[in-house]
């Protein structure tokens, strides 16, 4: 199989208060280090290729999709000549935040982790390709003052329709062996909300019945995400919840969510918010 180095134009925004999206046609640009914290969403137009993913081989063809959520890891990308391709990257903690904790993305980060390619007939490739290019037509509208959430409902109807042509492709995502078992067990815990309260490793570890070094090393190889960032995927949902809720004061939601102090309680709320709770509050009311 013949490399291909040809450049070609290539689609950027970067904002420090926005997300990071990519556009472009170049396939050799898809395990660049500006990827590093982004998921990559890529479709053969024509052609056909092959790259290696945590340490695996895998060959796409002529309307392969490509979902890739830590392209970092992506090595030794080969193509045939005359091979076209589109894709588009956005930050993964981006794409994670639009989409509520307990749906079809925990099995289906799971099966793509082991297998990121999906077969598409014309019909489905045709709607991805629409799905990408309406974000590409809007990348250079950042000025606008809610181009967040149009990017993030143009991501969301991209997203579902992987989902769908996920679940078409590969049915159910179900595992059976002791490491899906142990994922879909913390899913579950996870999901009972018991993240209120408990947010470290450790204490999943032990309900689990493994190490934490076991349960981190598992989690990041079936999904390719940290335990961590399950956790507060599950965590911070419940975290809006109570900030919207103004009949809560601060340290009663602090207490609530079982934090030692109002300190910690406000640089939790500063990295995963942006701001502190009061800030986020102020934030909610009418200008």
């Amino acid at each position: 199989m013949a490399r291909k180095f040809a450049q070609k134009e290539d689609f950027c925004y970067l904002c420090p208060m926005k997300p990071h999206f990519q556009y472009s046609y170049d396939i050799n640009g898809i395990n660049a280090e500006s990827l590093a914290d982004c998921c990559l969403h890529l479709i053969c137009l024509e052609g056909e290729g092959s790259f290696v993913y945590n340490e695996r081989c895998f060959h796409f063809v002529k309307n392969s999709l490509v979902v890739v959520p830590t392209p970092c890891k992506i090595k030794n990308i080969a193509v045939v000549e005359g091979s076209k391709f589109e894709w588009f990257a956005a930050p993964t903690r981006f794409l994670q935040g639009l989409l509520p904790s307990n749906n079809y993305s925990i099995g289906g980060s799971i099966s793509l982790n082991a297998n990121p390619v999906i077969p598409l007939s014309d019909n489905d490739a045709q709607r991805f390709l629409n799905d990408i290019r309406r974000i590409k037509e809007r990348l250079n509208d950042a000025d606008f003052r809610f181009y967040v959430e149009i990017m993030g409902s143009l991501c969301l109807t991209m997203i579902y329709d992987i989902f769908e042509f996920h679940a078409q492709y590969y049915g159910a995502v179900n595992h059976t062996d002791r490491a899906g078992y142990i994922v879909s067990k913390l899913m579950n815990l996870l999901s009972t909300g018991i993240c209120r309260t408990e947010r470290e490793m450790r204490y999943y570890a032990e309900r689990l019945h493994v190490s934490p070094k076991y349960l981190s090393a598992t989690v990041r190889r079936m999904t390719g995400r940290s335990v961590t960032s399950y956790i507060d995927s599950y965590a911070v949902p419940l975290l809006k919840d109570f900030l919207d809720d103004h009949r809560l004061s601060i340290t009663q939601i602090c207490e609530m969510m079982n934090f030692t102090t109002l300190s910690y309680f406000s640089r939790y709320c500063k990295k995963h918010l942006a701001m502190s709770p009061q800030k986020y509050r102020k934030s909610l009311q009418p200008k």
